[in-house]
């Protein structure tokens, strides 16, 4: 399993670190990320942007995937990501619990459900399909 130390420093110098996004845990099945809000993640009307929620959920899906990739894998893509926003946050911290629904040879599914920290209320439910990829 990768450390928490591991996953955050894939994040710097790229958009996940970019965004500010922060691994905070990570199991065998399971990775959990938050993101702390702030102006440049709200879209102009002011409410928080649904790119913003959908960075979140597929970086922990991501992540997660990359801490269960099968001997001999070399990496991942995104395939197909699906995102259903139930609310939205103005302030505070959203946080994603990312959750393996199929850990196979050439796919992956996950699943993550976002919510408001400080509220615990349901902003979003995700699932994305990852294939695995091989040297050639």
């Amino acid at each position: 399993m990768l450390t928490l130390e591991a996953l955050n420093a894939r994040g710097r110098g790229h958009f996940p670190g970019y965004v500010g996004l922060r691994i905070v845990e990570a199991g065998a099945t399971h990775i959990v990320a938050e993101l702390t809000l702030r102006a440049e993640l709200m879209a102009p009307n002011g409410y928080l942007h649904a790119g913003s929620v959908v960075t979140l959920a597929d970086t922990s899906c991501g992540y997660g995937c990359l801490a269960n990739l099968p001997a001999g894998a070399t990496g991942f893509t995104t395939i197909e990501l699906k995102s259903n926003h139930l609310g939205t946050a103005l302030d505070g911290t959203i946080v994603s619990r990312a959750e393996a629904v199929h850990l196979g040879r050439t796919t992956q599914v996950w699943d993550a459900v976002i919510r408001h920290k400080e509220t615990d209320r349901m902003i979003a439910l995700f699932r994305c399909t990852q294939m695995i990829l091989y040297p050639k």
